[in-house]
This record gives structure tokens, sequence and C-alpha cells, in this order.
């Protein structure tokens, strides 16, 4: 098995009400799974910029290891506001630096030594990442965990790019509300969630599937079983990096042996202690893990 926990794709700012912190589903993911004592790296692309330096900075703050190539391209920003409820609203800017992220030796080697890897829609929306993000994919070992998770943002994602990416992973995840627009999109059967989950699982051969549904509870459905849980009842100060600490807790404990149902349970825990705090990336509990 490779070493490495890796997410891939964009890597940002979050212009938040209160300032900006670092963003992005990747560095999010490969950080709370690098809680779990397993090496998480972000990898994405950033600016010949300020904005890139601190993106830098923000990393080994973290203390989150990094493959960031420099391109051509300002380093993303998106505008986040959040609503009554706490809930953000982005605005994410186009014509960036992680829409352009090189396929290198470097990366086709870190491919090589990849355990686990997390990708989604969003940093697919512009060919050169989307292709370079299939390279990888396509190069990692056959036991690698791949994960999709759908992050459907704005009009950021197209059925040929949702498609392939199912083919492409082992495991999906994917929330309610994401599930309502690919059920449109794909026309899937039925009307309960299960079975529109267990044919997703079947027509792209998925050991797992996972479906969040905010204050209503989590599913994880697998071949012979499926676990749902309730959703914490929690003071929320905001739910930004809530999904990625979710799939970040639940794959650091699958690669740490623990069971899917013992995952999962990591997982809401986890995620909803991030709710409770400002950011993506606070420090988790050891109890938690």
């Amino acid at each position: 098995m490779g070493k490495y926990v890796i997410g891939i794709g964009e890597a940002l700012w979050d212009m938040l009400p209160e300032g900006k912190k670092l963003g992005g589903a990747p560095a999010n993911f490969a950080y709370h799974a690098s809680q779990f004592g397993l090496e998480g790296m972000a990898v994405s692309a950033i600016g010949h910029d300020q904005l890139g330096e601190e993106i830098v900075e923000a990393l080994e703050e973290h203390n989150l290891p990094y493959h960031l190539d420099r391109v051509e391209y300002p380093t993303g920003t998106v505008q986040v506001t959040l609503d009554a409820q706490g809930i953000p609203q982005y605005e994410i800017k186009t014509g960036v630096a992680w829409d352009n992220i090189p396929y290198t030796k470097e990366l086709a080697l870190l491919a090589q030594q990849c355990q686990a890897v997390c990708f989604g829609s969003l940093a697919q929306r512009n060919a050169v990442s989307r292709e370079s993000i299939g390279l990888f994919l396509d190069a990692v070992p056959q036991d690698c965990l791949k994960v999709f998770d759908i992050n459907l943002r704005q009009d950021f994602y197209s059925l040929e790019v949702l498609e392939d990416s199912f083919r492409r992973c082992n495991i999906l995840k994917i929330n309610d509300e994401e599930l309502v627009v690919l059920s449109r999109l794909m026309a899937l059967p039925g009307l309960a969630l299960e079975e529109k989950c267990r044919f997703l699982i079947k027509t792209y051969d998925l050991q797992m599937l996972i479906l969040t549904c905010g204050v209503n509870g989590s599913y994880v459905f697998y071949e012979g079983g499926m676990s749902f849980l309730d959703t914490p009842k929690v003071t929320v100060a905001d739910t930004v990096g809530a999904g990625d600490s979710f799939t970040g807790a639940f794959v650091g404990s699958i690669l740490k042996g623990k069971s899917i149902p013992e995952a999962h349970n990591t997982a809401v825990k986890v995620s909803a202690f991030v709710c409770t705090q400002s950011g993506a990336m606070p420090v988790v509990p050891d109890n938690l893990k």
C-alpha cells in the first residue's frame, strides 16, 4: 500500500466575513486525514503572487505537506458569505491557478505512492486540471482508495465529467441536495434514497457510497450492509469544511483498520466538532479520534 493520503484539486482562499482563511476541499481533506497519523498531502497549483505565498505559509503552519506547482495564473479565491443558518454561499473566481494544475513527473511519482486520494468535480471544470487529475487517478496503485466527493458548485460541472469520475472512483460521497441534482441529470430510477444509491453502486462498481443529509443524518451504503447515524446537535459556528472533515476522518479511520460503521461514527463526530469551530482546519481533540 502507498504512503500518502492526497487531496488533489482546488487550493484557494475563502474570503470570509471575518477575513480570509485557507480553503479548498483537497487541503481540508488531507489535513483531517493526517490527524489520524497518516501522511496527508495537498496537491494543487498556485500563482506567482502574494496569495500563493500565503497558501504555502498556511499549509506549513498546519504542518500539512504539499505539492503546489507555480503557474502563470492568479491564486484562487472564493468570496464566502454565511446565511442566517451559518451555511456558506460561494462566489468562485474563474481563470485561476488551480484550474491549470500541470501533470509533471513529480506528480506521477506521487501517484505511485498514494494509498488514498480525494477529488471532486469543481477542480475538473477546466480541461487542464481535469486531464491532470485523470492521469493521476490512472497512475495510483490498484489498492488505492479513490474518493469522488462530488462537491457541485454553481454550474461548474457536467454529466460527462460526473460519469467519468464515477468510473474512476471506488468510493462516492454525495449529499442529499446533490443527489436530487444527479437524479434529474441521470434520470435515476426509484424514489427512495437507498434505491438510487444502490443503483449507483451497482452501475459503477463502487465499494461504498456515502450520503450526507445535513441535520437529517448520514448513510454509508456498501455491499451487504448500510450504516445510518443521526447528526449530533451542536452550536454551529460555521459549516465551512465540515464535509471535508467527514471524508478525511472516514478515510483515515478506514486506513487505520476500522470497520465501516466505526469509521462512519468517527466521521460524524469529527464533522460535528468542526461545525462548532470557525474555519475548516481546527485541531481535532484526541478523544474524537
